[in-house]
C-alpha cells in the first residue's frame, strides 16, 4: 500500500491504493482530501473483505501505516507486517510504476476541477488498468487475469504454500512459479 499526491486544476488530493505485488491488481483505493489514517484503514479493510487475507502486507513507513488503528487491522487478521526501509526506493517499485502510469495516462491529461470528477476519472482508469490493460510481466494478460483469486475471499490464502521440489518446464510460461515467485511467496508477497 502506498499514497501519492494527485494534482487537480486547483490544489491536489491524495490517492492511496492496495496493490497485489504479483499480479499488480489494484485491490482497493481511496481518494481523500486529507492525509488521515481513516482512508488507509478503509482501503485495507475493503481489500481484505473482497480478496481475502494475504500472508504478508507491505507498505512504506508513513504515519498512516504505522498508526495504531492500521496496525491493529493487520494484527487482528494475523497478517505479517513488512515495511519498506528508509530510502529503499526499489521496495515499492510496482506501486510507484502504478502512480506514474495513472498520472501520465489519466490525471495529467484531465486536470479535474472537482474531487468527485477526479474520483470518477481515476476509478475508470483503475478499472481499465485491472481489466483491460495487458502487462508484459504476465504474458499479455491483464492484472485481473493474473490475480489468483479474483473477488473470491480465500481464508486459506494465509497458509504457507509448499514449494515444488521440481522446476516447471520453460514452455509453461503461464505459471507464476516460472518467474521465481508465487502470489504468497517471499518475493511475491502481496504489495500494498
Amino acid at each position: 500500500m502506498d499514497i501519492t499526491y494527485v494534482p487537480m486544476a486547483r490544489g491536489f488530493v491524495c490517492l492511496a491504493a492496495v496493490v497485489d505485488r504479483f499480479s499488480r491488481t489494484v485491490l482497493a483505493w481511496r481518494l481523500p482530501i486529507t492525509l488521515s489514517t481513516v482512508f488507509c484503514v478503509e482501503a485495507l479493510e475493503e481489500a481484505l473483505g473482497r480478496h481475502g487475507r494475504p500472508e504478508i502486507f507491505d507498505s512504506d513507513q508513513g504515519s498512516q501505516f504505522t498508526s495504531i488503528d492500521f496496525i491493529k487491522v493487520l494484527k487482528d487478521a494475523e497478517i505479517a507486517i513488512s515495511m519498506d526501509g528508509n530510502g529503499a526506493r526499489r521496495d515499492n517499485v510496482f506501486v510507484e510504476r502504478l502512480w506514474r502510469t495513472v498520472k501520465y495516462e489519466d490525471v495529467c491529461l484531465r486536470a479535474s476541477a472537482a474531487v468527485s470528477e477526479a474520483r470518477a476519472s481515476i476509478g475508470r482508469y483503475l478499472s481499465f488498468h485491472n481489466g483491460s490493460r495487458p502487462h508484459s510481466a504476465h504474458g499479455g494478460r491483464t492484472p485481473d487475469q493474473a490475480y489468483p483469486n479474483q473477488l473470491t475471499p480465500n481464508p486459506a490464502a494465509a497458509q504457507p504454500r509448499r514449494r515444488p521440489t521440481h522446476r516447471l518446464p520453460e514452455s509453461r510460461s503461464d505459471e507464476p512459479g516460472r518467474h521465481g515467485s508465487s502470489r504468497h511467496g517471499p518475493s511475491g508477497a502481496t504489495k500494498s
